[in-house]
């Protein structure tokens, strides 16, 4: 299976200046094209990417969508955008992303990789953001390779979190983080660690805990959960690096909007997503 993507050429230029330069494809991509009868077609016929193209003349590019490796399970799964490049889920607590050795057939791979199913499609799960195993909100996958490169390079999230106590006004963290044990999954703010930076603002103070929005400046595991717990204020529900709540039976953290560019017509698309214990 393909994505078949065309483009009208407007100018004189050959094929691979028109592809790396002005639309950007990676070399490996390019590579992989070249290596198919199909995959680079000009008015119609097979083309190198030495050939110069014309104005009037129609590139074709036709990207494999590759074979999905997951097992298609039927599982909840609430759609909240799609289209021939992107699809965006609002994933639920206690749903890991991708199989692991203690999660065969109950992931979010699973469920994506059957909903394609259903709609005559297969490819290769791609999660350009991933959320710890009792985050919530919005995860977005790309369903081919330009696209997974361009939503890395547009993808931008904002995240909603309750933490424990009063937080008077917004601000920034910047404290390294590190592993506890190089075979845990912990981590700790530390020394010897790597950068991490989070912002925040405050949303709502509530009785014994307030409301954030957090953007982060770089994406360290656990970063928001080990930051606001380094400065006294872990997320409400945190049982690993907090004292849990009587309340909710996870962390109270939420990926509640995206930002990205749609990754062929460049158009900017904004998705959100509320939590449910907000």
């Amino acid at each position: 299976m393909f994505r078949t993507i065309t483009y009208q050429i407007e100018q004189e230029q050959s094929i691979l200046a028109f592809l790396k330069g002005r639309e950007g494809y990676s070399a490996r991509l390019i590579t992989a094209l070249r290596q198919l009868e199909q995959g680079i077609l000009l008015n119609g016929e097979h083309a190198k990417t030495t050939a110069v193209m014309r104005a009037g003349d129609t590139l074709t590019v036709n990207i494999p969508l590759g074979e999905s490796a997951i097992e298609p399970v039927e599982l909840p799964l609430q759609v909240v955008y799609e289209d021939a490049d992107v699809l965006v889920v609002k994933k639920e607590a206690f749903r890991v992303c991708h199989p692991t050795r203690n999660h065969q057939g109950d992931t979010l791979a699973n469920a994506v990789a059957f909903h394609l199913q259903q709609e005559g499609k297969a490819c290769t799960f791609r999660a350009v953001n991933r959320l710890d195993r009792d985050t919530t909100g919005l995860v977005v996958i790309a369903l081919n390779r330009l696209a997974a490169g361009r939503l890395r390079e547009s993808l931008e999230k904002t995240y909603i979190a309750l933490v424990c106590g009063k937080i008077e006004k917004g601000g920034t963290i910047d404290l390294p983080i590190e592993r506890t044990d190089a075979r845990k999954i912990t981590r700790r703010v530390g020394a010897e660690g790597v950068r991490a930076v989070t912002h925040f603002e405050v949303v709502e103070q509530r009785k014994d805990s307030t409301l954030l929005k957090i953007n982060l400046e770089t994406g360290r595991t656990h970063q928001i959960r080990v930051h606001f717990a380094a400065i006294g204020h872990p997320l409400v529900g945190d049982t690993m690096y907090g004292s849990g709540s009587d309340t909710i039976d996870h962390q109270c953290l939420h990926c509640g909007e995206v930002r990205f560019l749609q990754p062929v017509t460049k158009e900017p698309i904004r998705l959100y997503s509320k939590p449910s214990w907000q």
